[in-house]
């Protein structure tokens, strides 16, 4: 089973080309998914226990957590080592039952997928890009980003070129949902092609 790591800086638009993944039938593992699933069940009593007053109603409120975390950034990688180990376990829960069912290849949606070190754990890389201005332009757009805010995920972020040079795939996102499906479905082929060949 070939593994596929799914990522792009923030608004390049890789929800969009990871749906597009699942609309020709390739299952897709969602990180920023399974945070969400984690943010309203298991971590949410070790999250309120290292950051409290960020939960409510049983859930980790991710807007009060951005809030502490923009206050102090510093203590990001507190939350990561909280969260990161418990995606891993959900990530590795999802491969075995793809394995099992017999599929020939996988998406793993990895937003941070350089930054945490997941690339040594797939096969191959497609980076979802834009131009930078675009970029900007659908950050923004974005309910409770600030250009304060925006500054900070970037600053987190791999750039976009670096992403890039280590891609096998490239999906650009700048035109039509036609013309980035049209890459997508090129990806799908090429891997169908490789027959489940990992080294391929």
């Amino acid at each position: 089973m070939i593994v596929v790591g799914l990522t792009g800086s923030i608004a390049m638009g890789k929800s969009t080309a990871a749906q597009m993944f699942r609309d020709l039938g390739v299952p897709v593992n969602d990180a920023d998914e399974v945070v969400h699933d984690l943010y309203r069940g298991e971590a949410v009593a070790p999250v309120e226990a290292a950051f409290p007053g960020v939960t409510k109603d049983g859930t980790v409120d991710r807007a009060e957590l951005s809030r502490q975390l923009m206050k102090t950034p510093e203590r990001l990688p507190e939350l990561e080592a909280i969260v990161h180990p418990l995606v891993r376990q959900a990530e590795q829960a999802f491969l075995a039952r793809n394995k099992a069912a017999g599929a020939p290849f996988v998406v793993l949606d990895i937003p941070l997928l350089f930054e945490t070190g997941a690339d040594s754990r797939v096969d191959r890389i497609a980076v979802v890009t834009c131009s930078a201005e675009l970029q900007r332009e659908r950050a923004l757009k974005r309910p409770g980003m600030t250009e304060e805010k925006l500054a900070m995920i970037l600053a987190r972020q791999v750039p976009d070129s670096e992403k890039r040079k280590r891609a096998d795939y490239i999906i650009d996102t700048s035109d039509s949902f036609d013309i980035t499906r049209a890459q997508v479905k090129s990806i799908v082929d090429k891997l169908v092609a490789s027959n489940g060949d990992a080294d391929a």
